[in-house]
């Protein structure tokens, strides 16, 4: 995995390259010297396990709901073994969790019972079809 080029980088972290090239650009991600000076004459940005391990994370941050900027913070605190300011950010997601949760069950609950209520009847709109109109 060592010295891989950012296609390379790019599939073991499961992304696109323009998703490496951005994480790049929010400053998530090194952008390696290219060998040889810059520009067309230089050579291939190498990357290699560490940028795999840090772009892998970065994903499954973003899947846990973490902002980039919350992102930035866990990478910068896991420099300085600030565990408490971690957990904070933890439990901040978790309770923001919690209240998208309860929004999607009372979601459920109003779709369920539009549901039945379109089953009940066989004359004109179905409910389902009339419950988004603007009053």
């Amino acid at each position: 995995m060592a010295g891989m080029t950012i296609a390379g980088l790019a599939r073991e972290g499961g992304v696109g390259v323009e998703t490496v090239r951005f994480y790049q650009r929010c400053r998530l991600l090194a952008t390696p010297e290219r060998p040889g000076g810059s520009g067309s004459s230089g050579g291939f940005r190498r990357y290699g396990a560490e940028d795999v391990r840090r772009l892998r994370f970065i994903r499954s941050a973003q899947a846990a709901g973490f902002t980039l900027e919350q992102i930035r913070e866990l990478l910068a605190l896991n420099a300085t073994d600030d565990r408490a300011r971690a957990r904070q950010l933890a439990k901040e997601r978790v309770a923001a969790l919690e209240v998208k949760i309860k929004e999607l069950e009372r979601v459920r609950a109003s779709l369920r019972r539009l549901a039945r209520e379109c089953g009940w009847g066989s004359e004109g709109p179905c409910p389902i079809l009339t419950a988004f109109d603007a009053s």
